[in-house]
């Protein structure tokens, strides 16, 4: 692949990043933010002290603030997804540009976001310990290399297992080979007690948590959708042409 489709794909990325960002920030809208209100609510009336004027407003950080917030980085999390498909095109199989496309998004939520979360899920305001915040967020990151390590260690393994065992004992083996070790990392990595404070609505945590996954679900979706559409149009444009050809031809009444 030359530096000028990669280049290509990399805006197309981009492009592909931001539309994701765009349904991705209607979600995030609609279903998290009523939950980030209602916990924010429950922290202001059960605070012992109370700080000083916040420097943003709460309507600014809803609106203006989660709109910049989510499409910036829906355009860095396309460009950098675009890279990683260059990298990744014709090495995991014969598949074309858009199941590659689908395929990298799918894989990419698992490792990037389902793995790391179902460790360290989301919290809502007022849920959590705010002493420990650095380091579990730290140790969120560190759970995001070791899932991406361990998935291009499962391909790698599935690919040398292919020729003795088949393509299909060799998925099977390198998808429990992924699944024990990052078992082994959720019980090597140190918990944390994320328990809702007393009175806190369980439902509420639940939904908020609900919510952030459905963000990270519908981003990685629809990026996979029309960045697969783009990379088609660029690295095999007959065949939107072809397809739009072999449709039989209206007849007319």
């Amino acid at each position: 692949m030359n530096s000028a489709t990669v280049r290509n794909l990399l805006v197309r990325g981009m492009l592909a990043g931001l539309a994701a960002g765009l349904a991705a920030l209607v979600v995030a809208y609609f279903l998290g933010e009523p939950r980030v209100d209602r916990a924010i609510a429950f922290e202001e009336a059960h605070a012992h002290e109370h700080g000083g004027e916040e420097l943003v407003s709460r309507t600014l950080q809803s609106t203006a603030g989660l709109s910049t917030g989510v499409l910036v980085y829906g355009v860095a999390f396309g460009g950098i997804a675009a890279l990683a498909y260059c990298f990744a095109l014709g090495r995991i199989g014969r598949f074309g540009p858009r199941a590659s496309a689908l395929l990298l998004a799918a894989a990419g939520l698992v490792c990037v976001y389902v793995v790391p979360f179902l460790k360290y899920p989301a919290n809502p305001p007022a849920v959590g310990d705010p002493d420990t915040l650095d380091q579990r967020t730290a140790l969120f990151f560190l759970m995001i290399v070791l899932s991406v390590l361990l998935a291009i260690g499962t391909v790698i393994l599935g690919k040398r297992l292919a020729p003795r065992l088949g393509n299909w004992n060799a998925t099977v083996a390198a998808g429990a080979f992924f699944v024990l070790a990052v078992g082994l990392a959720y019980v090597l990595l140190p918990s944390y007690n994320d328990l809702a404070p007393d009175g806190f609505p369980a439902t509420l945590l639940w939904q908020y948590r609900l919510a952030a996954l459905a963000v990270q679900v519908t981003l990685w979706t629809a990026f996979g959708l029309v960045f697969g559409l783009l990379a088609e149009r660029l690295l095999a444009p007959g065949t939107a042409a072809e397809q739009t050809a072999a449709r039989p031809a209206p007849v007319a009444h």
